[in-house]
């Protein structure tokens, strides 16, 4: 290797004159990097004090041992040039300006083709803030933020604005705000992350034509919070122990939930269940039309999936609920069906029979009855759930269903769930 400077491994930088002012930003070529026979730049092991930037074409490639270290000012490494990989850092303290989106990493839209990879970051503010570029690369990177602060207070994980092409792979986020969070970005993939403890583990807002495949979430307030979106592939991913919602739609479109494993949604630590958002929901629905959600599983939560604002024809079959404490809820005037096909979804609840052995129930299966819907209406009356009138009026509505209200009903409920290897956890 040939060295481009030869300056001590540690490499600090003086602070400007006045008090309190930011670190000078300086070029990433002021640190001593060694070139290979593949052009590629090594930097040594030591701490390099301050706030880089990257304006040209290269692969900078760390050490074991070179820490980037930006004492809680500004960004770590700023990239305005395309083709740049960084890979195998670490960047601790740098800025946690949130209106000034400091970042450990920050990607300028000229850095289109960006590779960061492998590297460990740890501070307050955003992780990897990608701004306004094209095929960005962000594989195995391992994010922490500051428990000690509240979440408002901290950066996202990886943030992607107003993004294209980008393919966010194989990163472990936690204790940031929200794990990732994508605005207004289009046509990205997010695959086989891993986000704790965390507001929300992903954040969608205005993103398009997105791929959401086997990421996994735990113990966060949201699982998947998928908002004001259409064409999501969402397939594949985990929820476990979140809070809250295991999955959240808002305001998505014509879009695919598919295979996908939700477990133990604990309610929210902010209310009762008589506050609406706080009964731990596996699935929850919210003026949401026209999409497909099949083979999916839902477990071991306060409410299996909640309905609610107009969240109409979406084809709801072959998905499993199970050992949930309430397994729908659903407030509307109009029935919907939720079967395809001659096929509806397992509820372990169900207390029908199969005279034919088709697999297939062979009474319809109705979650909800007028009580729950008035239980539902009017969140006072939970105060006489157990009490004998309570109980008359369930009798009386079997005996004599002479007046129905609109619910949900399940034609052909399934006697086995077909998700069962989802309940497995996954390898490594």
């Amino acid at each position: 290797m040939t060295d481009i400077k030869r300056t001590p491994i540690k490499v600090a930088f003086a602070l400007l004159l006045m008090s309190g002012s930011a670190l000078a930003v300086q070029p990433i070529t002021t640190l001593p990097l060694r070139v290979d026979a593949e052009q590629r730049w090594h930097l040594p092991a030591g701490e390099y004090v301050g706030s880089f930037s990257v304006d040209q074409p290269m692969q900078i490639l760390c050490e074991p041992g070179a820490v980037f270290q930006a004492q809680g000012q500004g960004n770590g490494v700023t990239v305005s040039a395309p083709d740049v990989r960084i890979e195998g850092c670490t960047f601790l303290d740098w800025g946690h300006d949130l209106t000034a989106m400091n970042a450990a990493v920050f990607l300028q839209p000229q850095a289109r083709g960006a590779v960061i990879k492998g590297n460990r970051l740890q501070g307050q503010g955003f992780g990897i803030w990608v701004d306004r570029t094209q095929d960005a690369s962000l594989i195995d990177n391992r994010i922490q933020g500051d428990p000690a602060l509240r979440s408002q207070d901290r950066g996202n994980g990886i943030h992607l604005y107003a993004v294209q092409g980008a393919r966010v792979i194989g990163n472990q986020v936690r204790d940031s705000r929200d794990g990732i969070y994508i605005d207004t970005s289009n046509g990205n993939l997010l695959q086989g992350n891993t986000l704790e403890d965390l507001r929300y583990g992903v954040h969608y807002m205005f993103a398009n034509d997105n791929r959401l495949i086997g990421n996994t979430t735990r113990r966060t307030r949201t699982g998947y919070a998928l908002m004001q979106s259409r064409k999501l592939t969402v397939t594949g991913n985990r929820s476990e122990q979140d809070q809250n919602y295991g999955i959240l739609m808002n305001y998505i479109t014509y879009s695919t939930l598919r295979d996908n494993f939700v477990t133990d949604v604990r309610d929210g630590s902010t209310g009762d269940s008589m506050i609406s958002g706080a009964e731990g929901k596996a699935l929850f629905i919210y003026n949401s039309l026209f999409n497909s959600i099949e083979h999916n599983h839902f477990e071991h939560s306060a409410v299996g999936i909640h309905l609610t604002a107009g969240s109409e024809d979406n084809r709801i079959a072959d998905n499993a609920f199970v050992g949930n404490q309430r397994q729908v809820k659903y407030v509307a005037t109009r029935l919907q069906e939720w079967s395809a096909n001659g096929r509806g979804n397992y509820w372990s609840d169900y207390l029908g029979w199969d005279r034919n052995n088709d697999g297939l129930g062979d009474i319809a299966y109705e979650p909800n009855d007028n009580v729950d819907r008035l239980l539902w209406l009017y969140p006072q009356v939970r105060l006489l759930m157990n009490s004998p009138g309570i109980e008359l009026l369930r009798w009386v509505q079997r005996a004599f269903p002479v007046m129905k209200s609109p619910g949900v009903l399940d034609s052909h409920p399934l006697m086995n769930p077909t998700t069962r290897p989802m309940t497995q956890e996954p390898t490594a």
